[in-house]
């Protein structure tokens, strides 16, 4: 039998332990209630908490000078948490009316086993005043909470530029896809608290974190000449019936894109009702092609660089050239007999070409054209973009070189052929194309981010750059390139008709013409370029049907930008079945009738086309004194208010 004094030890043992187990017990509950107090309550809260998504502000995009072009609208929506609510019959026959819903179906929605439901379709993006009735009714369970809707005020125009935004604020095709992240902005949120069964916890507030809206960028596009460019390609189409048609038209010095369009085109607002790949495909960043006459240009320049031709060295064209053993033709039949280089590419012809790449040689040719940007994406801010295809150099045989040096065998996208030409037409320095200009604050519209040009490397030099700009000018003034001459202004250019190839083979009677311009020549501020594929026409040249197209677009384009006319530069070159041109009279300043008037009574053969509304002739496009040929269009745009006819001389 134990002892007393061996019990009390053992109760004394028992006690202590008891005690050092109470006392961890009391410091594992002070730990928990003192340390981990707050990550358990966010533990709680997590599980608790439950919340409905409030959208933000999708930012606006605008051309150069702050023409809207996408922004989105805020509209109310009401949502609802089917646990919150307990009286769903009653809670349905309130808000069916003011949702003009069956109730019927606003209780089947409210019934749902889901967390959260949108009351469709008559709660989805609601009016004010509706939104302000739901709320009126303070329905247990019931919030109403935002959604965006992006819109385009002038719906289709610069479509394949801005793309398009889907139901979800998310950017899908064009800047609206490729600057997604800083347009779409942070969505904020409307939380509560909720048990398991969704029920909202009593004495316990909502919490509403407002949401960051989106930037606003500002494109480098302007709505005007984008205008233009679209109207052109719209006659081409109405005119030719193409299969496609692509059109830039860039700030050579910058590398800013001023306009793009192609056609087939798009409205952005109602996508879905057009063919994937008329949205999904921007052909003039996309589409590879053979560019034909309008590579010269790189040719030409190379040969120029490397001194391997002068514009004054002879040149005899019997209508062919042998490589290889191989006669390769002109495209005229018998040849341009004796020539210059210069009247080389006045003619564009193909044998002066062939020199010019067989004096390079195929390393030092294909070394240009990787210089000058093709055979690689320019890096334009947009998705898809094509790199076009190259001969690999050490495959490259003597017939290769001979085609190549005349746009031929080669594949090229038509930013490549503008960045390319912009490199001549600013001195010889190749740039990167873009389009964000700069990025806005949503809140104070002050600029937070300025997009600098961008210089990828120089080509060639100022001097070389010079002649071939000089050599352009000839071709539009005396070449084959006429059809683009601007009275007044120095036009420089390319024409190009490229045979299409299909399956290993050229397509008989399929054709992509195409023109390239800058102007003015001596100081270029725009580079244009547009190409045509499969026209149906009697005859099919670039210089027939593309070059005029150029010639608008600068033509317009200048005049907008307010480029001052010129007397110097080359005169064009008239041929016996050339039509002369007629000088377009002064009518700004007067009325609508009396331009008519005028224009009848002096037997001019020229049509009209308003812009605006009024009586009277604020300003017109040609300009007064500029010639034009018979049957051209002259613009005018109208006011109410009658402009002094002085100040419309040029």
């Amino acid at each position: 039998m134990l002892s007393s004094v061996t019990l009390r030890k053992r109760l004394m043992i028992v006690l202590a332990l008891l005690a050092a187990v109470f006392l961890c017990l009391i410091l594992r509950l002070g730990y928990i209630q003192m340390v981990q107090a707050p990550w358990l309550t966010e533990q709680a809260e997590d599980l608790w908490r439950r919340n409905i998504p409030v959208e933000p502000k999708r930012g606006q995009i605008t051309d150069r000078n702050g023409e809207v072009l996408a922004y989105n609208g805020s509209a109310p929506t009401v949502v609802v948490i089917p646990a919150q609510v307990k009286d769903k019959e009653g809670t349905a026959a309130k808000l069916a009316p003011v949702l003009e819903m069956p109730k019927e179906k606003v209780q089947q929605q409210i019934s749902k086993r889901a967390l959260m439901v949108y009351l469709a379709p008559g709660g989805r993006k609601v009016t004010d005043e509706k939104a302000k009735q739901v709320r009126d009714l303070n329905l247990t369970g019931i919030y109403v909470t935002e959604e965006g809707k992006r819109y385009y005020p002038d719906d289709g125009l610069a479509a394949h530029i801005l793309g398009f935004a889907g139901v979800d604020n998310q950017g899908l095709t064009g800047v609206e896809s490729w600057y997604n992240d800083r347009l779409q902005g942070k969505p904020g949120r409307i939380s509560f608290f909720a048990n398991a069964r969704g029920e909202e916890m009593p004495k316990e507030d909502d919490e509403y974190v407002a949401p960051q809206n989106g930037q606003n960028l500002s494109l480098t596009i302007d709505k005007e000449i984008q205008t233009f460019v679209e109207r052109e390609i719209e006659n081409v189409v109405a005119q030719y019936n193409p299969d496609g048609v692509m059109s830039i038209v860039a700030d050579p010095k910058t590398g800013e894109i001023l306009a793009l369009a192609n056609y087939p085109t798009f409205k952005n607002g109602s996508y879905r009702s057009y063919p994937q790949e008329t949205y999904n495909r921007d052909l003039a960043i996309w589409k590879n092609f053979e560019p034909g006459s309008t590579f010269k240009i790189v040719t030409l320049a190379a040969a120029l660089e490397e001194k391997k031709i002068t514009l004054q060295d002879p040149f005899y064209d019997p209508g062919y050239y042998t490589v290889g053993g191989r006669n390769i033709r002109c495209w005229k039949a018998g040849g341009h007999g004796q020539e210059t280089m210069l009247d080389v590419v006045e003619n564009s012809c193909n044998p002066g070409f062939m020199l010019m790449g067989q004096k390079l040689g195929k390393e030092k040719l294909f070394d240009y054209i990787n210089k000058f940007g093709f055979g690689q994406k320019t890096g334009i801010d947009l998705p898809g973009e094509g790199k076009g295809i190259l001969f690999n150099v050490n495959k490259v045989t003597p017939v290769d070189l001979a085609t190549t040096s005349f746009g031929q065998g080669v594949s090229v996208t038509p930013i490549q052929q503008v960045m390319a030409v912009s490199a001549i037409a600013n001195g010889g320095t190749l740039m990167k194309p873009h389009l964000a200009k700069e990025w806005r604050d949503p809140d104070t519209n002050q600029v937070i981010e300025e997009v600098k040009p961008e210089a990828v490397r120089r080509v060639v030099s100022e001097n070389t750059a010079r002649q071939v700009r000089e050599t352009l000018e000839s071709v539009v003034a005396r070449g084959s390139g006429k059809n683009a001459f601007l009275d007044g202004y120095r036009v420089g250019g390319k024409t190009g008709t490229a045979q299409v190839a299909e399956n290993g083979a050229y397509k008989s009677g399929h054709y992509i013409v195409s023109f390239i311009g800058m102007a003015p020549v001596d100081n270029p501020r725009l580079v244009a370029y547009i190409a045509i594929d499969n026209p149906k026409a009697p005859l099919i040249f670039g210089g027939v049907i593309a070059a005029p197209v150029v010639g608008n677009i600068l033509g317009d384009s200048l005049h907008y930008l307010n480029v001052p006319t010129s007397k110097q530069g080359l005169a064009k070159e008239y041929s016996y079945f050339d039509v002369k041109p007629v000088e377009v009279p002064l009518i700004a300043g007067m009325s609508v009738q009396d331009a008519q008037k005028e224009m009848l009574g002096a037997g001019l053969q020229l049509k009209t086309e308003t812009t605006g509304t009024g009586k009277y002739i604020v300003d017109q496009s040609p300009a007064a004194g500029t010639k034009v040929p018979p049957g051209s269009t002259v613009r005018l745009y109208l006011s109410d208010q009658q402009a002094p006819a002085e100040q419309k001389k040029q």
